[in-house]
């Protein structure tokens, strides 16, 4: 069996897409286990909410058809109702992804602090509480300034997303503030920006193509579920359709494990090629037997 992957040190672009995979594979188990404690609940609302956005939908379509329920007065309640719906998945998908992120990163950040061995539940709980609230509020932040930069043709949005994907793991990894960690992204990203940013490119067309096969029954049945509603059976089938539906998306949101685990390992390799620290701390183990992992944020 291999020995455990050092995440200290630095690597080049094959290395960080081949690391990524490993340590995936070291860790599937664990990852796979805290991905249920602590993204679970988050994934249960949003894959309720977006069954009840296609019941909506459906129920919709099949009011317009029928003109003695559907007039002009309930046009704009109906409208509203869905909107309703998909603000509320929207709102469930950030907290979604943000669970996810600060799960995997803490993961990896206790894993370095620990020498390479796997964190407890408790050590983990202990982090994602005390960072969950502070990643959630500097991650809106930082889509409005990502929003912002699309708007203007494209150029800087592109430009500022691998800089900005980096300022979640330096606030979790150095426990800092969101300002360091701003501007801290900017310094590490400097002379690495095109093979941090071709990292990623590769990695998205890994989720997407993912993403895509799996989504691919779920379109089937999707549309085969519209034209069902030309029949007797439309409405006996159209929650259990759904349900299917939603299950395979939530499946293919696991996978967005693989990005959070690269956005971890572009960290550590490039604070390595701009610091050192991880040389430097096993320098400074040298004549010592005792394991010295990274001071903890705060007393649990």
């Amino acid at each position: 069996m291999s020995p455990n992957m050092e995440l200290a040190k630095p690597r080049d672009f094959g290395e960080i897409i081949s690391d990524t995979f490993t340590f995936i594979k070291q860790n599937f188990k664990p990852l796979l286990k805290y991905f249920f404690i602590f993204c679970g609940l988050f994934l249960i609302f949003t894959s309720a909410s977006m069954i009840l956005i296609q019941i909506k939908a459906l129920n919709f379509y099949d009011n317009s058809l029928d003109p003695n329920a559907f007039d002009e007065s309930t046009v704009f309640s109906r409208a509203f109702s869905m909107l309703g719906g998909v603000l509320v998945y929207a709102v469930f998908m950030v907290l979604q992804y943000v669970a996810l992120n600060v799960t995997v990163l803490c993961f990896m950040t206790l894993y370095r602090q620990k020498q390479n061995t796997l964190p407890t539940t408790e050590e983990m709980w202990g982090y994602i509480k005390y960072y969950y609230l502070k990643i959630l509020g500097s991650n809106v932040l930082l889509y409005i300034l990502l929003i912002i930069g699309f708007m203007f043709c494209l150029v800087p949005g592109v430009y500022l997303s691998p800089i900005f994907a980096l300022v979640t793991p330096i606030m979790i990894a150095e426990n800092t503030s969101f300002g360091y960690a701003f501007n801290q992204s900017f310094k590490l990203i400097r002379d690495n920006w095109w093979s941090t940013f071709g990292v990623f490119v590769v990695v998205y067309i890994i989720l997407y193509v993912i993403n895509l096969v799996i989504s691919l029954p779920s379109t089937i049945l999707g549309a085969g579920n519209f034209f069902l509603h030309f029949t007797k059976n439309s409405q006996a089938l159209s929650l259990p359709i759904a349900i299917i539906t939603t299950l395979l998306q939530s499946i293919s949101f696991f996978f967005q494990i693989l990005m959070s685990v690269t956005v971890g390992i572009v960290y550590f390799s490039l604070t390595e090629i701009k610091e050192g620290t991880g040389l430097m701390e096993r320098i400074n183990q040298f004549g010592t037997n005792e394991s010295t992992p990274g001071p903890e944020p705060e007393e649990y």
